[in-house]
């Protein structure tokens, strides 16, 4: 066994899942935030030689997340956004499955989330809650309530009109 062979290929925290790296205004605040709202717990962080946070992961759930502050200078040159300077919107939402949504959404909804569509029983059979937190990320956090086949889901489709 070669010595690059001998660790882990992947580590067992990035093994299953594509794991978001989400850019925010004031890292250190969002940190907070997912703390409060989501029960998020930091696993480390990076700062920046001129302040902020370069790189930061934390876990929601069993989920991790990567995030650091907005307007650091990436690979190339490149420059990362946050919601708010792409006038409020953003082309990612974020899903994590939790034990109890309803419960999530009223600790997330005191720590300063917007909830956009509150916690109810959906066709798939998850019970969903959408909201947005203060650095203009979208989550949807859901419960599952009965596992739902293929053809059963495109039934209640179909019936829902």
């Amino acid at each position: 066994m070669t010595e690059s062979a001998a660790h882990t290929e992947i580590p067992d925290r990035y093994r299953y899942a594509v794991i978001p790296h989400i850019m925010v205004d004031d890292a250190a605040s969002a940190i907070d935030f997912y703390q409060r709202a989501f029960g998020a717990r930091e696993d480390f962080r990076i700062d920046a030689p001129d302040g902020g946070i370069l790189h930061a992961e934390i876990t929601i759930g069993r989920s991790a997340l990567m995030l650091g502050d907005s307007g650091m200078e990436g690979p190339g040159g490149a420059s990362f956004a946050a919601p708010t300077s792409l006038g409020g919107g953003t082309s990612v939402t974020l899903h994590v499955f939790v034990p109890d949504v309803d419960i999530l959404a009223e600790r997330a909804e005191a720590a300063g989330a917007e909830i956009l569509q509150p916690p109810q029983d959906m066709f798939h059979g998850d019970r969903t809650v959408v909201l947005k937190d203060p650095s203009g990320h979208m989550w949807v956090f859901l419960t599952r309530m009965e596992d739902v086949s293929e053809e059963e889901l495109r039934h209640r489709l179909t019936a829902a009109g």
